[in-house]
């Protein structure tokens, strides 16, 4: 299963075993389940003095295993092989059922232990997906921590059944007790946030406490690192309260055009963004969405951050850096079967849809790249064009073109996905050309038609463009003194990574300059 190199690799990380544990497999006679056992089997191998494999399990899913520290009640399973983009989830899971230390916060940790109740989570996730590796560690790192949750990651490629059963169509998807708890990225501070009715107020009020900024930074991704690294290198007081770090970031899978980096994927480039953040000991606030902005009422004096939890944040300058999110195409039926055939991440989503039928709407970069990758994966693609011909790059079109389970229908308006039994079943569209009406039987639909600033909550505050972008000069200055923004929120063009960075580093230069001059 693992080639000399892995192999290497995973022994070296569990020489930090210092706890004896169990692996108990719950296995059949198929090839999954022999696969499981073969690796389960060079886990123990490597760690024979530590680690204990049993082959005795009942659990009604196979193949699967248990990690069972000895002498503990926890309970954490895998069902499926988690490799891919879920094999360092499972050297994680064996580090700390081991007695590793986790890198998370000991107040996340003491909140986990303190957390009272039955709580069984079950996750399915694809091997392909990268939202899903957060989700599964957070989970799993509760449940060795706490006994009274039990947590069980599923492999939903390998439990294509159940998959289809209980109609999951997309990951990552979070099941507590029976009941749908969440999908989408998941950090261990939001799971737990969720489940401590009590945290919002106490963060709220140890929010408000805070000491005012010099600079305060709105927004996570690359404008809002970029912009508290250099204002940071100021030796000034710097905070970033943001939802996410990383941003919308997280959601790229594969980066190419970052200058000096010859390729990356969103993941990785978000934690590197935090970490360079963090380094100069700036104030990170994560979990944290913004209501209200209100500016100074006298030159020189502090701009309040009201926070939706109810914190209030106070800077002497704010930078905002809020991003954009994915445009939703707001036709019948996208909200009502959202997660349920309608889908945005081709990357996360795309293999629960294997041999079956798909569309594509929009044909930009993003849309024709998402076509390209679910015909690897599903049965047929169709891709629908509001413009008379794509508009992405050359190399892209070509590509698409080149593939014959592609079907390509440009000039051509959705108005509606369809529906039944809860689950999607079909598009349809209009020809711009003749009015002329179809339908595409489906069950699938993935929307990919650019973006939209996330600057509601400034509506009425700072000057907006019709598209709603914050507008901003040379300097990245708003029409508030003291305010400034940075990258895809803003009328600066071309959203691109690399641009946003360089504009919020602008922006944090030109906060300074304001701060020395007033």
């Amino acid at each position: 299963m693992l080639d000399q190199a892995l192999k290497d690799q995973l022994a070296a990380y569990l020489e930090r075993v210092t706890q004896p544990f169990e692996l108990v497999a719950s296995l059949d006679d198929s090839e999954a389940s022999r696969d499981t056992l073969s690796l389960l089997q060079t886990i123990a191998s490597l760690r024979a003095d530590k680690i204990t494999l049993r082959t005795d399990g009942m659990d009604a899913r196979k193949p699967s295993f248990s990690l069972q520290r000895i002498g503990s009640s926890s309970s954490l399973r895998f069902a499926g092989l988690p490799l891919g983009h879920e094999f360092t989830s499972l050297v994680l899971a064996l580090l700390w059922t081991g007695g590793h230390p986790p890198k998370v916060e000991a107040e996340t940790i003491e909140q986990i232990k303190a957390l009272q109740g039955d709580f069984h989570f079950e996750m399915y996730m694809s091997l392909t997906c990268h939202n899903c590796p957060d989700v599964v560690q957070a989970l799993s790192l509760m449940a060795i921590l706490n006994p009274a949750i039990k947590t069980t990651v599923i492999e939903g490629g390998t439990f294509q059944q159940e998959v289809t059963e209980r109609e999951v169509m997309a990951v990552p998807m979070v099941y507590l007790n029976g009941q749908v708890f969440g999908s989408g990225r998941m950090s261990v501070e939001e799971i737990v946030a969720k489940l401590d009715t009590g945290a919002a107020q106490r963060e709220a009020e140890k929010l408000s406490a805070k000491a005012p900024y010099d600079v305060l930074v709105v927004g996570g991704g690359p404008a809002g690192a970029a912009a508290a690294v250099y204002a940071a290198r100021k030796g000034i007081r710097v905070g970033v309260v943001a939802e996410r770090f990383g941003g919308q970031v997280n959601d790229t899978l594969s980066i190419e055009n970052y200058i000096s980096i010859l390729e990356t994927d969103g993941p990785k480039l978000s934690t590197a963004l935090e970490a360079h953040t963090r380094q100069y000991g700036v104030d990170v606030m994560t979990l944290q969405t913004v209501a209200k902005l209100i500016p100074a009422n006298q030159p020189g004096g502090l701009i309040e951050v009201q926070l939706t939890g109810g914190g209030v944040l106070k800077s002497k300058t704010v930078i905002l850096s809020t991003g954009a999110r994915w445009r939703n195409v707001n036709v019948p039926g996208e909200a009502e079967y959202k997660t349920k055939g309608v889908a945005y991440c081709p990357h996360c989503d795309g293999p629960l849809f294997k041999g079956k039928d798909t569309a594509v709407i929009g044909g930009g970069n993003s849309g024709v790249e998402a076509a390209i990758d679910l015909a690897g994966v599903v049965k047929h693609v169709t891709l629908i064009e509001f413009n008379d011909q794509l508009k992405a790059d050359a190399v892209l079109v070509n590509k698409l073109q080149s593939l014959p389970n592609v079907t390509i229908h440009t000039n051509a308006q959705t108005t509606e996905i369809t529906g039944a039994d809860g689950k999607v079943n079909g598009l349809k569209y209009k020809s711009r050309a003749d009015g002329t009406e179809h339908t595409v039987p489906l069950a699938g639909v993935f929307v990919q038609i650019g973006l939209v600033p996330n600057t509601e909550f400034l509506k009425g505050t700072v000057e907006l463009s019709k598209f709603g972008e914050i507008v901003v000069d040379a300097k990245g200055q708003t029409n508030l003194p003291g305010v400034f923004a940075a990258g895809d929120c803003t009328t600066v063009p071309y959203k691109q990574i690399i641009i946003a960075a360089g504009d919020g580093a602008k922006a944090a230069l030109s906060a300074f300059d304001h701060l020395i001059r007033h």
